[in-house]
């Protein structure tokens, strides 16, 4: 139970990170911490014990999801990477406020 309520606790860190952060690579890792919390809670949903006490079982198919998603959240960190780099390079500035001051 432990184990679930500290996925629990990693999520809301990363949600709060996505939220109340303004500069942009705090979001991203706010993203990226969030993702990793919904991957481990699909890990600790994998163990099967109905099969007595001794003999457990482990489904495959969470730990393919995982996989598949790991894969996807690396391109998709790289690709938003590269998009605050490019508005770095633009606005010569992460944080999202002053973007938003200087968009016209």
């Amino acid at each position: 139970m432990i184990l679930y309520m500290l996925c629990l606790y990693l999520f809301g860190m990363g949600l709060y990170c996505l939220l109340r952060k303004r500069n942009m690579i705090k979001m991203i890792m706010g993203i990226v911490i969030a993702q990793y919390a919904v991957n481990l809670f699909f890990v600790l949903n994998a163990n099967d014990t109905t099969q007595g006490v001794y003999q457990t079982a482990v489904d495959p198919v969470p730990q393919v999801v995982v996989l598949t998603s790991i894969v996807v959240g690396l391109a998709m960190v790289l690709v938003l990477i590269a998009l605050s780099l490019r508005i770095y390079e633009k606005y010569g500035t992460f944080d999202i406020t002053k973007i938003r001051d200087l968009r016209q």
